[in-house]
C-alpha cells in the first residue's frame, strides 16, 4: 500500500526544508524525502542573496533583483516572492541569524581573507563585519591547517578594509591527532575539556593564550569551531574572559555553522509536523494523463510507493547531483526533466578556469508557477514544481546567489504546490 500525503517534497537541503515548511503552513500533509545528508554541513552558514551582478558587487539585492534576465530564477518567482522566503527563513531559525533589519548586503570576512556579501548571517559572526571600524586580531590554530590567520590579515588589509587587523597562529590548549578536523576542537570546547598544559579546562587556556596576542585589537575572529551543542556560551565566555567581542570567521567543510543552521530547519519542519525520511533515493514514478501519481524510493531492494497530489524536485544541481551528465548529455535523474544545452559538449566549457562557463547556468527550466518545462516549452508535469540548485538560468558560484535561490525558490514552489494540494 502506498504512503499517502498532499505534499512530497524530494530533496533535503535548503530548498527542499523551505519547500515543506512553506507548504506545511498551507496546512496540508508534507512528507520529506532525502536520499543523501544535505550539503549545509559543506556550506559557510552564511545566507546569499545576491552578491555580484554584472561584474560588480551588489550593494542591495532588491534593487537588483528586477534588472535580471529572463529566466533566472528570481524573475521565475518575482521579488515579493524572494522577501517572503527570507521571512520565512527569520521565523524558522530565530535569533541566530541577523541581517533581517536591512535590505542591504552585510560583508562578512571569510577564512580566505576576502570579504562576503551576504543577507543574512549568524550571530556568531556579528562583531566581525568589515563595515565596523574596531581594530580586529584573527587567530589561527597551529594544528587546523584551513586557517591561515596572517595571511588571511594580509589579504583583508589588501583589500582595503576600514579598520586594523593582524593575524596570529597559536597552539590550541588541547593536542589532537593530526587529522582532527574543527568538529573535535568544537567538542572540547563544548565539554570544556582538560587543557594538556594547565590545570584549567580549555575555554580559560584559550582565554589566557589569546590575552598575550591581544594588543590593542577590540575584537578577535577565531575560526567557526566555538562549539556546536551551545555555541554562544563558548563564545561569551571567551569575551567574558578577554573583555572585548569575539566573532567566527566561516570556515569549510565540515561547517559547523552549516550543521547548526541544518539543526535549527529540522527543528522547525518537526514543529511544522513535516514527516521526514532519510536514505533511501527515489528510483522510478509513475506518470499519468500529464500528473505524476507516485514516487518509488529504493529500501534494500524493495520499492517503497509514496502517493501525493503535488510534488517538489529539490535535489539539487550538478554538485549535489540533481543534474547529472554523461558524455553525450545533461539530464534529470529523478523524473527525467528536460535540461537544456549545446549538443555539442565542448561547448559546455570555456578553456579557461574562471571563465564563464556554460554549465554553471545548467539546470531545468521552469515557468513562473516553477513547473518544469520540455524540450518545446510545455510543461512537464501539471503537479511537479522544481526548486533549488537543480534550476538552471543562474551561475550560483558567480553571482553568490546559492542559499538565496534555493530559500526564495523554495518557499515559492513550497507555497504553490500547498495551495493546490
Amino acid at each position: 500500500m502506498a504512503i499517502s500525503d498532499d505534499v512530497l517534497v524530494i530533496g533535503g537541503g535548503l530548498a527542499g526544508m523551505t519547500s515543506a515548511l512553506a507548504a506545511a503552513e498551507e496546512g496540508v500533509r508534507v512528507r520529506l524525502l532525502s536520499y543523501k545528508k544535505s550539503t549545509l554541513r559543506n556550506a559557510s552558514g552564511l545566507i546569499d542573496l545576491l552578491g555580484y551582478a554584472d561584474g560588480g558587487i551588489v550593494a542591495d539585492p532588491f534593487e537588483a533583483i528586477p534588472a535580471l534576465h529572463e529566466g533566472h530564477p528570481y524573475e521565475r518567482v518575482g521579488v515579493e516572492r524572494v522577501r517572503e522566503g527570507l521571512d520565512l527563513f527569520d521565523e524558522s531559525v530565530g535569533a541566530s541569524y541577523l541581517g533581517g533589519h536591512t535590505d542591504r548586503n552585510a560583508l562578512v570576512p571569510t577564512y580566505g581573507g576576502t570579504v562576503k556579501p551576504t543577507a543574512r548571517y549568524p550571530v556568531s559572526t556579528a562583531a566581525g563585519l568589515a563595515s565596523d571600524a574596531r581594530p580586529v586580531l584573527l587567530l589561527g590554530f597551529e594544528a587546523l591547517s584551513a586557517f591561515d590567520a596572517p595571511l588571511a590579515a594580509e589579504h583583508l588589509r589588501a583589500a582595503g578594509v576600514p579598520f586594523d587587523v593582524r593575524g596570529v597562529s597559536i597552539e590550541f590548549p588541547k593536542r589532537f591527532r593530526a587529522d582532527a578536523t574543527a568538529m573535535r576542537f568544537a567538542r572540547a570546547l563544548d565539554r570544556d575539556e582538560p587543557a594538556d598544559d594547565a590545570d584549567i579546562g580549555t575555554r580559560a587556556a584559550l582565554v589566557e593564550e589569546i590575552k598575550d596576542h591581544l594588543d590593542g585589537a577590540e575584537r578577535v575572529g577565531v575560526p567557526a569551531l566555538l562549539g556546536d551543542e551551545d555555541p554562544e556560551e563558548v563564545r561569551g565566555t571567551l569575551e567574558s574572559g578577554l573583555g572585548v567581542d569575539v566573532f567566527e570567521v566561516p570556515m569549510g567543510p565540515p561547517s559547523l555553522p552549516g550543521l547548526r543552521l541544518e539543526d535549527r530547519l529540522y527543528d522547525a519542519l518537526d514543529d511544522a509536523g513535516v514527516r521526514v525520511r532519510t536514505g533511501n533515493p527515489v528510483v522510478e514514478f509513475d506518470p499519468d494523463d500529464g500528473y505524476i501519481t507516485t514516487v518509488y524510493t529504493d529500501r534494500n531492494g524493495q520499492h517503497v510507493p509514496f502517493e501525493a497530489e503535488e510534488i517538489v524536485l529539490a535535489t539539487g544541481g550538478l554538485v549535489g547531483k540533481g543534474v547529472k551528465s554523461d558524455r553525450q548529455a545533461v539530464y534529470e535523474p529523478v523524473f527525467d526533466c528536460h535540461v537544456p544545452h549545446p549538443e555539442d559538449r565542448y561547448e559546455w566549457f570555456r578553456d579557461g578556469a574562471f571563465d564563464d562557463h556554460p554549465f554553471a547556468r545548467f539546470g531545468v527550466s521552469v515557468d513562473r508557477d516553477l513547473r518544469p518545462l520540455d524540450a518545446d516549452g510545455g510543461v512537464e508535469y501539471e503537479n511537479l514544481r522544481a526548486a533549488g540548485s537543480v534550476l538552471g538560468g543562474y551561475d550560483l558560484a558567480a553571482e553568490k546567489s546559492g542559499s538565496g535561490v534555493s530559500i526564495a525558490t523554495g518557499y515559492a514552489a513550497g507555497r504553490a504546490a500547498g495551495e493546490c494540494a
